[in-house]
């Protein structure tokens, strides 16, 4: 295990985000890092703080809030706070909302005595008092778990089959890794989800899980969810937006073109972590993987969430197009002329298909790229090319 723990602190310095979070803390008064737990969050801010003030100082303003001791120091935050300079780290803000007004009264002081790196298990939706008190003051950092750019395409298949969570990544076998992810799929639902105040049942929630692994890659059925569940159409899109902002899925919106076909509009609904999914799916080999239904939808959003990230796309760019039982796109991202637009297969000869023509006449796309899991990329056409996963990707950072 210790030396999981030496890897993953050599890892987690990953993708330019040591470099990133850096310039960001001089540029503003507040950084907030997001993530799910256990993406690497406290890691990276134990480093930064140790790169930039001496040990005992970095200690003290290093403020955990599932600590009592810290909890207790901050019964008057202002108090506290207003005496600390240089870097200071809070972690899991979320727990203390009411630190958000105080601050934003730090932020402003003249000459700025310390900056401040918060760190949050829930989207800056869900964490609506950062938005609310610190616009304009507050620059936000997702740190995701381990992506493909930064474990490298040696460990392509790993990462899929594991997930990019760093403990059941570097877990000693597949086994191993499973019972990690299961355990945080318990502790997730059992304590996270009330740590944040969200007051659902974990049988409930569990259930839901289940059967959203099924829907994974597809178009979201609210109705039937909820009927399975025996709960209300609004009851089951709560909780679905709740998984969202707590980063276990992603919600891909769809992309409405003038074209006078009868398009696709209700979203679809990705689990971010592979891993995840597979331990609901009950995976835990490459065998397992490579036998199991799901096969291509898990490859699906296993590169989508990477590509999604390599490019730094917005979660509100990201979209898929799809015509009544006609085709679809299953990635379209950023806006008007700058679009870039991909099909994610998992074959080892990737054609051009009538899906592919629709996509490329209806939304006149110059260029799309089928993304696969081969080794050599090559043009299929002047507007259609075949993208090796690999080559996507290349290798881990430096």
């Amino acid at each position: 295990m210790m030396e999981n723990f030496t890897k993953l602190d050599k890892l987690l310095k990953r993708n330019g985000l040591f470099d990133s979070i850096r310039a960001s803390l001089e540029a503003y008064p507040v950084v907030a890092l997001l993530g799910p737990r256990q993406s690497g969050k406290t890691t990276l801010a134990r480093q930064i703080i140790a790169a930039l003030l001496p040990g005992e100082l970095h200690r003290l303003n290093f403020l955990d809030l599932e600590d009592p001791t810290t909890l207790a120091r901050l019964d008057d935050p202002k108090l506290t706070l207003e005496a600390l300079r240089g870097l200071v780290v809070i972690d899991e803000i979320q727990r203390l909302p009411t630190l958000f007004p105080v601050l934003r009264v730090l932020a402003d002081r003249p000459s700025r005595p310390a900056t401040f790196l918060i760190l949050g298990s829930a989207s800056r939706e869900l964490v609506q008092q950062s938005s609310e008190s610190l616009a304009g003051r507050v620059k936000y950092i997702d740190v995701m778990p381990f992506g493909l750019n930064e474990v490298g395409r040696d460990a392509l298949r790993k990462l899929w089959l594991r997930g990019g969570y760093p403990l059941s990544f570097l877990a000693s076998g597949d086994v191993s890794s499973d019972d990690w992810r299961a355990q945080y799929v318990r502790t997730f639902l059992e304590q996270d989800l009330p740590a944040l105040g969200i007051r659902v049942s974990p049988t409930m929630m569990r259930r839901l899980w289940m059967m959203l692994c099924h829907f994974h890659g597809q178009i979201l059925n609210t109705s039937d969810i909820a009927k399975s569940l025996d709960i209300s159409d609004t009851t089951a899109k709560k909780y679905i937006d709740i998984l969202c902002s707590t980063f276990v899925l992603r919600r891909l919106e769809p992309w409405f073109e003038n074209i006078g076909k009868r398009q696709v509009k209700s979203p679809k609904i990705y689990f971010r972590d592979s891993g995840l999914l597979h331990q609901l799916l009950g995976v835990k080999t490459e065998t397992d993987l490579s036998l199991h239904p799901a096969l291509g939808r898990s490859w699906e959003g296993f590169v989508l969430e990477q590509v999604v990230r390599q490019l730094g796309v917005r979660q509100e760019d990201a979209f898929f197009w799809a015509v009544h039982s006609q085709g679809e796109l299953d990635l379209l991202v950023g806006h008007g002329a700058k679009r870039r637009a991909f099909e994610i297969k998992y074959t080892t000869t990737p054609k051009i298909t009538s899906s592919v023509n629709l996509a490329l006449k209806s939304l006149a796309l110059e260029r799309l790229d089928i993304v696969y899991p081969g080794d050599v990329s090559f043009p299929l056409s002047n507007q259609v090319g075949v993208l090796s996963v690999a080559d996507f990707f290349g290798s881990a950072d430096g």
